[in-house]
């Protein structure tokens, strides 16, 4: 599949999700074997507006490439000149704009899936995002506002039109929220809409969910999200399975040791009481399965430094 000029080798991508994709997890994934990694969605006006937290997040690391940044914004003008910003300031691959956040403080913004309610907006934010760039520019969608207002098809030919090399589409709408099944109707409705990429995102739990999407859509790769959370190997079932290659599942001493090492990197990146709380949810995913899984998401609550977690992680063995 190629972005542009950009080459991705592979069926599966990883989702933008806020407090969670951040540099570690992106490393973690292309570990995995993901072909591209998207980071936590930016405010535009943050950049804009050059906030340190803001930037933060646009650091990258050397062996998350090819990266998607994703930014998010109301405006053509704002999401341009912070398009412009991160094409020049930051080593990401692709700049994506974020056309399908349902959560409230975005869509108050006007941002996110609030802006699916216009398609000549859409299409003048894409252009300009796009002339404003020299790297490709993509875009995210839902299916539409609500049910009986499903666009994607019409938003998906306005992204191409104004330029944009390829389009992710979640099969939800907005109000659907992540409530009930992914559509795969209107993941299909995009991919035949448009000549450009398209990748599927909605509901990816395992292998099966990937085959099915695939082959139900036509799409061109896959996007995780939430079905990564304390399970990498998902991704590199999935790669495995599309380019013939042996899988074997891992053991529970590997899903121990992937868990310390991502602690120990988010405690690098965040600092020891930040990285713990962001564990202690992360945690929870990575021993699911294991028998002694209660009595330590039991302990996990009460746990404050790296040294209580390593201690509480010897209940699982």
């Amino acid at each position: 599949m190629k972005v542009g000029n950009i080459e991705i080798k592979g069926k599966v991508i990883i989702a933008p999700l806020a407090g969670y994709t951040n540099s570690v997890y992106r490393q973690l994934m292309k570990q995995a074997g993901a072909s591209l990694v998207y980071t936590e969605m930016i405010s535009a006006k943050g950049l804009l507006y050059d906030n340190d937290k803001t930037w933060d997040l646009t650091k990258i690391g050397p062996i998350e490439h090819p990266v998607s940044l994703q930014l998010f914004g109301g405006e053509a003008e704002d999401l341009s000149k912070a398009a412009k910003l991160v094409d020049e300031n930051t080593s990401c691959d692709i700049i994506d704009i974020n056309l399908g956040c349902p959560v409230k403080k975005v869509l108050k913004a006007q941002s996110g899936a609030y802006l699916l309610q216009d398609v000549v907006k859409v299409e003048e934010i894409v252009s300009s995002v796009v002339k404003a760039v020299n790297k490709p520019v993509s875009v995210k969608i839902r299916a539409g506002w609500d049910h009986k207002h499903i666009n994607c098809d019409e938003i998906a030919k306005a992204c191409e039109r104004a330029g944009a090399s390829l389009i992710a589409i979640h099969g939800r709408t907005k109000t659907d929220l992540y409530s009930g099944k992914v559509n795969l109707d209107y993941i299909k409705l995009v991919k035949e809409s448009v000549s450009i990429p398209v990748i599927g995102n909605g509901d990816i739990k395992s292998l099966e969910d990937a085959i099915n999407m695939i082959n139900y859509t036509g799409v061109d790769a896959i996007m995780i999200g939430r079905g990564t959370f304390g399970n990498p190997w998902l991704v590199t079932e999935i790669d495995a399975y599309f380019n013939n290659k042996p899988y074997t599942p891992p053991t529970n001493e590997e899903k121990i040791n992937t868990m310390l090492l991502h602690l120990e990197k988010l405690i690098e990146l965040k600092g020891e009481a930040i990285a713990i709380l962001e564990m202690r949810s992360l945690a929870s995913w990575y021993v699911k399965g294991f028998s002694n899984a209660k009595e330590f998401r039991q302990k996990l609550r009460n746990i404050k430094s790296y040294d209580e977690f390593k201690e509480i992680v010897k209940v699982l063995m």
